[in-house]
Parts: C-alpha cells; sequence; structure tokens
C-alpha cells in the first residue's frame, strides 16, 4: 500500500513529483453531471502558486490545469460535466532547478524529510524533495476546487491569523481584506507589520512558521459518524497530511483547557424559524464526530521553512558528519501559500462526508 490516497466516496490520489514533468490528480468518486470550467479550478491554482511576491519561493510556475478524463465538453467550449468516471487532472512543471540541489544529493537536510525517506525507502529523490515537497500541493487545491461543486451553498474561508510571535487582532476581521494583500491577513493593520517582519527574516537567509485558520460555513447538520468516522478526525488527518503541519485544533482547540464547562459548552435555543439554533460555537461546528450546522472552523500550525541558508549541522549517507546550507528558492513562511491548501484538504473532506452521509441515510440536502 503506497499511501497516496485520501477519502473514501470522494476518493482523490495525487501523483507526481517537485521536479518531475508534472504532477496531478485522480478523483474516483465524483457524482456525475457537476459542471465546471477551467477557470473554476485556475483561480484557487493562482491563490496558491509560486512567485507571486517577495514573501515566497520565486520559482516560476503557471501553474495551468488540464482536465484529461472524466468529463464531457459542452458546445460553449468552456464548460465541462462531470461524467461519474475518474477524473484526472494534470499540472506541469516547467520552472524545475535541480542543480541547484546537486550538493545535498547524499546529505540530509535538517528538518526536512531526506533522512527518513532514505531510512524507509532505500532511496530519496533530492530534487525538491520529490513527494515529500509541498510542490506536490498543487494537485490537492485542484481536487478541492471541484470538491466545492459537490455540495453548493457550502463556502470555504481561509485566512492567516499568525506569522511567528505577530497575532492578528480578532476583532479587525474582515473577509473581504484576505485577498487585498499577500499574507491571505484578515487584519489590514497587521499587513505592514507582517510585511516588515518577513522583509527581516528573507534578507537573513531564514523562515518563520504560521497558523492558518479555514472556515467552511453552510455545512448541514448530521454529516460525520461517531468513533471511526468523525468529521473533525477525518478534517484533521487532512489538514495534517498537509508538508509542514505540526499541529491541527478545531474550535477553540487547545483553548478549550482553559475554560470551564460553563464556558464552553454551546447553549442552544429555537430560533424564529423554529429549528434549533446554538448561541456560540466553541465546538467549532462539529460534536460528537457530527457536523452541528454551525460554521466549521479549523486551525493548523506550520513549521519554519526547513531550506534556509544559514549553516547547519547533519550527517551525509555514508555517517559522516556534516555541515551544511539549502541553496535554492523557498518560502522564508511556507504558512503563507498554505491557506488555500487549507481550504481544499476540508473541502474534500466535507465532499467526501457528504457522499457517504447520503449514501447512509439517503438525505440529499
Amino acid at each position: 500500500m503506497s499511501h497516496n490516497t485520501f477519502g473514501h466516496m470522494f476518493r482523490v490520489t495525487t501523483w507526481g513529483e517537485s521536479h518531475g514533468p508534472a504532477l496531478g490528480c485522480v478523483i474516483d468518486g465524483c457524482p456525475p453531471g457537476i459542471a465546471f470550467t477551467l477557470a473554476d479550478i485556475q483561480t484557487y491554482l493562482d491563490r496558491r502558486k509560486p512567485g507571486q511576491s517577495r514573501f515566497v519561493t520565486q520559482r516560476r510556475e503557471a501553474d495551468e490545469v488540464k482536465v484529461l478524463s472524466g468529463v464531457l465538453p459542452q458546445e460553449d467550449g468552456v464548460t465541462f460535466i462531470t461524467t461519474g468516471t475518474p477524473i484526472s487532472m494534470m499540472i506541469e512543471n516547467t520552472d524545475q532547478r535541480s542543480k541547484d540541489y546537486g550538493e545535498i544529493a547524499r546529505q540530509y537536510r535538517p528538518g526536512h524529510a531526506d533522512y527518513t525517506y532514505d531510512v524507509k525507502y532505500g532511496l530519496r529523490d533530492y530534487r525538491g524533495g520529490g513527494r515529500s515537497s509541498a510542490r506536490e500541493t498543487a494537485a490537492r487545491v485542484a481536487a478541492g476546487a471541484l470538491a466545492r461543486k459537490v455540495l453548493p451553498g457550502v463556502t470555504y474561508r481561509g485566512a492567516l491569523t499568525q506569522i511567528g510571535k505577530h497575532k492578528i487582532n480578532r476583532d479587525n476581521w474582515n473577509w473581504d481584506e484576505v485577498n487585498n494583500n499577500p499574507f491571505f491577513c484578515p487584519d489590514p493593520e497587521m499587513v505592514p507589520v507582517w510585511e516588515e517582519y518577513l522583509d527581516g527574516i528573507r534578507k537573513a537567509g531564514s523562515s518563520v512558521g504560521a497558523v492558518v485558520e479555514v472556515v467552511a460555513e453552510g455545512v448541514p447538520a448530521g454529516l460525520g459518524a461517531p468513533i471511526y468516522a468523525k468529521l473533525d478526525q477525518d478534517i484533521a488527518a487532512g489538514l495534517m497530511s498537509i508538508n509542514a503541519v505540526k499541529g491541527v485544533e478545531i474550535g477553540e482547540g487547545f483553548n478549550s483547557a482553559e475554560l470551564t464547562g460553563e464556558e464552553n459548552a454551546d447553549e442552544m435555543r429555537i430560533g424564529n424559524d423554529g429549528r434549533p439554533r446554538f448561541l456560540s460555537n466553541h465546538a467549532g461546528g462539529i460534536l460528537g464526530g457530527i457536523s452541528t450546522g454551525e460554521p466549521i472552523v479549523a486551525r493548523f500550525a506550520i513549521k519554519p521553512t526547513s531550506s534556509i541558508l544559514t549553516p547547519r549541522q547533519s550527517i551525509d549517507q555514508d555517517g559522516k558528519e556534516v555541515e551544511l546550507r539549502t541553496k535554492g528558492r523557498h518560502d522564508p513562511c511556507v504558512g503563507i501559500r498554505a491557506v488555500p491548501i487549507g481550504e481544499a484538504m476540508v473541502a474534500c473532506t466535507v465532499a467526501d462526508h457528504y457522499l457517504r452521509d447520503r449514501g447512509q441515510t439517503g438525505r440529499l440536502d
């Protein structure tokens, strides 16, 4: 078992490497009859692609998506309709610089998966990390763009809430600001602070971590299952699978350890429409592994990019001690481009659980 697939009903397999000719995904289980255009997919890939500001890697990739199977082109020449068969999408790599990694072909970069891949497989792709590279996540974003169309009426939005020790002021949260700056930042007052801070980090050849928050609104109550198929369990697993993620929380998360039972419990009343409503959402939209109908809120912490110019101590494949610095083009804060990736993983998970719920209960909304 190679473990390159996630999901049960909405099943996504990614393929390809950072410095190979292309990468992509195969989506099996997408319902037939869903209409989409390449622009619907490209919009989200453009948010993730490198080279868009001085605060991310300067690798230049167009990340143009091609749909190879599983769709029926329409007469307008723009729209595709899913057929219910496996959908394959491909993104070509056009700006690899494998020579940048020649010096570390036999050396293990600290903080990277070099050593562990070598131990497990007996070899590793040193050119940008191969499958361990964040380049792989472009395929997830493509899959997530299609997943958004499986359950109409649900919105998935992400934002960066912390870089290093600099946190946003949540009282200033404005979703409209997220796409107005290079950080996906909802707090306009924090943007110049992050700019100055990351300029210093970048010029020093160093890196820093971040926290990303993803909110899914419009998810119907009842998705998920108790015990071994909890919705929050699968969301956490999906977010944890993203490169460089070291922590995930749902709702209040770790902060709930500081709350009393009275503070943490989401009280309920009957709304004017006769439906149950919650007076708060500390649970992050999920109780007992099942969605409540409230917004699903998930956060994940990204470690600092391991590729830095500061010399670090390590060893090589022969067991010799070495000192190395990683050359190439790298993100000073990989958390910035993780925002659309987090959105995609939550979208894929919700779509998967919606289809699983529909199969088990027969509900269509």
